[in-house]
């Protein structure tokens, strides 16, 4: 498809191959190992006064996110991750550097060394003395008018979608702060990080079907894990107290806004705790986390409803959200109703075979699950700690395996072996992660929160090329 000056994507690669090899002609090599950047964008903005008094160079590298001018006197916006800072490339300046001018791109990444000044429209510039290519772009930069908004282009090619799209970049930075904050108060509260296997010999610890895969060096077939939880009570066992893990889990089940097959779950245990306590627990750091995120408010903005994250999260029985109907769909319209933080509690026994039964009504286990904007973001329980009450649940769930419930638990004689070793009371609780980032960014899917969601093959990505070629660039 041809762009309304007639070019098309591959005319304009083509021109920048040529700019490429005239680069090359100059003696410069268009893709350097070295850089000596000393400030950042933001640094520079955010201490103006001093650099333009100091009168002293700076360099600063990052990528050409727009060119004006023409001649002997060219603007450009180069950005890094830190923000955009605006230069000049004056050719009674840079002498022979102002060659390399003509020959730039949007997309390259330059290196520029100058001083700090501000312009007559108040943009704070860098008047370039020394100007050095980084890496040379190839490819053209889809038009910042049109933009890059095919959910499709946008996931499959996410490195434009960062460079194009600077909300997006924000979400995982607001990504990173939640897990960070998960992982220091953790650690804060005496919980130790372990690792443990991805490759599994038996699928278990949630109601999944697995991946199989094939493991070469004792040629038997395993499965990718899909929950970390039996792992976790092995050590329990063993005589760890608290710990915790990031884990990447994996079920091969269906896409949707709400569900992908590889996630990432944090899984914690908790010996000489139960439910209740592990629910203040998790009440407590969702609290930490809205602080991180929003700048110390706990007012907090979710599917356009303001949630106070200061008050006492509410707590339902899984009873009272399905108004007594013991059904799915009663327990996903009771949940999508679900906005402001709420834990959900005694879950029937069949559904959480993992879990201990409660004291007083056996027909229920002591669960909870937290929600937060109609999504399920936490399991967890009173572990089941009985090895011969966890052999009949295995059992009831092999009878289920057996009339073709694909996700249905298999039995585990490892860790029923452990269990009969003795294992303390415990809670253990499992937060989805890519959840609870989707639900505090107010994003509409998972793939918004996942870097480099799975796509299905595509050789030519149509809707990509079209926003490429709406309009060329220099």
């Amino acid at each position: 498809m041809a762009n309304n000056l007639g070019l098309t994507e591959k005319d304009l690669i083509e021109a920048r191959k040529k700019k490429l090899l005239e680069i090359k002609k100059l003696g410069i090599d268009p893709y350097p190992a070295e850089s000596f950047r000393d400030h950042t964008a933001e640094e520079i903005l955010k201490n103006v006064e001093k650099f333009i008094s100091s009168k002293d160079n700076v360099t600063v590298c990052g990528r050409i996110m727009a060119l004006r001018g023409h001649g002997k006197l060219v603007f450009c916006d180069i950005v890094d991750e830190s923000g955009k800072i605006q230069a000049v490339f004056k050719f009674d300046l840079l002498g022979d550097d102002f060659e390399l001018v003509p020959l730039l791109d949007l997309g390259d990444f330059v290196e520029a060394t100058g001083i700090i000044f501000m312009t007559n429209a108040g943009e704070v510039t860098i008047q370039a003395e020394k100007l050095k290519i980084l890496s040379k772009s190839l490819r053209p930069l889809p038009d910042a008018h049109y933009g890059f908004k095919d959910p499709e282009a946008r996931f499959r090619e996410r490195y434009v979608d960062l460079l194009i799209n600077p909300e997006v970049k924000e979400k995982f930075f607001v990504r990173s702060i939640i897990i960070q904050t998960l992982r220091d108060y953790l650690i804060d509260k005496g919980f130790v990080e372990v690792d443990t296997p991805v490759l599994q010999s038996v699928a278990g610890g949630a109601s999944a079907k697995p991946f199989i895969t094939h493991y070469n060096a004792y040629d038997r077939d395993v499965f990718l894990r899909i929950a970390p939880e039996l792992y976790h009570k092995r050590l329990i066992v063993g005589g760890f107290e608290k710990i915790f893990e990031f884990a990447r889990c994996f079920r091969n089940e269906g896409v949707d806004p709400t569900h992908n097959p590889e996630f990432t779950n944090l899984e914690f245990y908790w010996a000489y705790a139960d439910y209740e306590k592990m629910m203040d627990l998790v009440e407590d750091v969702i609290r930490k986390i809205v602080i991180a995120i929003n700048k110390g408010d706990l007012h907090y903005k979710i599917n356009d409803i303001e949630i106070d994250f200061s008050k006492k999260f509410a707590r339902k029985t899984f009873a009272e959200v399905t108004k007594g109907e013991n059904s799915d769909e009663a327990f996903k319209k009771g949940l999508a109703e679900i906005t402001a933080p709420t834990f959900v509690t005694n879950h029937p026994t069949a559904l959480i075979p993992l879990a201990k039964k409660n004291a007083k009504n056996p027909e229920v286990v002591d669960t909870f699950q937290l929600i937060i904007g109609g999504l399920e973001l936490t399991k967890a329980f009173s572990e089941l700690n009985d090895p011969t009450d966890q052999r009949e649940r295995f059992a009831e769930q092999m009878k289920m395996r057996q009339k073709g419930d694909e996700e249905a638990q298999a039995v585990d004689e490892d860790f029923l072996k452990a269990l009969e070793y003795g294992m303390p009371p415990t809670s253990g609780c499992g937060i989805g992660i890519d959840r609870l980032v989707r639900v505090l960014t107010n994003s509409n899917t998972l793939r918004e929160i996942l870097l480099f969601p799975f796509m299905k093959t595509d050789e030519t990505s149509v809707s990509a090329k079209a926003s490429l070629d709406k309009k060329p660039h220099k």
